[in-house]
């Protein structure tokens, strides 16, 4: 147990004096985003804007000084795998504004996922999903507010089981015309997926999912037996979605939180990677100390008995 501790966390006596060393994203190991090496533990940036409906009143983003520099600590930290969307802003500012100012000119190894289908209009209403004719001025709209000429990685993110063939391969031809390089899904089905395969290769699927999801278990296992990459989203926030965390939380993940002198987001997004070296993750938040815990879970090692633990809270789904 002392050396999960220590990996998470640890301390080194150097000339006398104690001196904190900070995990990086490295230790959390890496997974291919198509052909895009990343770090397991990347970053979300929906939680510098706090968008949606009416911008949740009472929930406050991080300022805008304090929100660059989490970004540029991300970086620091070794995230190089950034998730954000044209439709995360706020009354007051943009995801992608703040990514194009704190980051730019990008690193060669910094990957930015981004999402197209839904809008919002500036009142922050949503908006009826793009058409697959809309879809391009999306896809330009990202590239403008990103300072970019092509876009690493755009997810068609759907709401539904209809057909989504039209989209994605609308998507797909942008892709042959250079201005996407992969292509990835977002809050999709299983059978989606098989649709989109046989339109254009899948970098990922990102859809929710966190202890007390099982009813996605079978897609995870599915994703990693076909290669692609699954990029769970409110895995640390649950049923809390946009509002964050996880009220009430089990006896189980407090216990091991403990155990490991961690707080129960670390337990949960290590047990997220667990899951299988294809699972990444990509937290968010406006917060530094919380950025550096959140990277910090990728050096925790749960032991098989913890896994146990966790998995009757998963199939429990709490």
């Amino acid at each position: 147990m002392w050396l999960n501790q220590w990996l998470t966390r640890y301390k080194m006596i150097i000339l006398g004096r104690m001196t904190t060393v900070t995990m990086t994203a490295a230790a959390s190991g890496t997974c291919l985003l198509g052909d895009l090496t990343v770090h397991r533990i990347g970053f979300g940036a929906m939680r510098l804007t706090q968008h949606g409906p009416a911008f949740h009143p009472g929930v406050v983003p991080s300022d805008r000084d304090t929100a660059i520099r989490v970004l540029r600590r991300a970086v620091e930290l070794g995230v190089n795998h950034i998730d954000t969307a044209a439709f995360y802003f706020s009354a007051l500012r943009s995801a992608n504004e703040l990514i194009g100012r704190a980051l730019a000119p990008y690193g060669e190894d910094l990957v930015i996922a981004t999402k197209v289908g839904p809008g919002r209009d500036q009142s922050g209403a949503w908006l009826p999903h793009a058409t697959p004719e809309e879809l391009r001025g999306q896809v330009e709209e990202n590239l403008r507010q990103l300072g970019r000429d092509h876009l690493d990685l755009v997810n068609l993110r759907i709401v539904g089981t209809d057909s989504i063939a039209e989209r994605f391969g609308a998507l797909a031809e942008l892709r042959d015309a250079g201005l996407i390089r992969h292509l990835g899904l977002s809050n999709v089905h299983e059978h989606h997926l098989g649709e989109a395969l046989a339109i254009a290769p899948v970098a990922c699927v990102q859809n929710l999912y966190g202890i007390g999801r099982p009813g996605q278990d079978s897609f995870v296992r599915a994703c990693g037996e076909q290669g692609i990459a699954f990029v769970p989203f409110y895995s640390i926030a649950g049923t809390g979605r946009e509002r964050g965390g996880v009220s009430g939380e089990s006896p189980e993940v407090l216990a091991i939180a403990a155990a490991h002198g961690a707080g129960p987001a670390e337990i949960r997004l290590a047990w997220t990677l667990s899951r299988g070296p294809h699972v990444l993750a990509i937290p968010g938040t406006g917060n530094l100390a919380h950025l550096e815990s959140n990277v910090a879970a990728g050096a925790l090692r749960l032991t098989e008995d913890e896994l146990a633990a966790l998995e009757a809270v998963h199939q429990r789904g709490e």
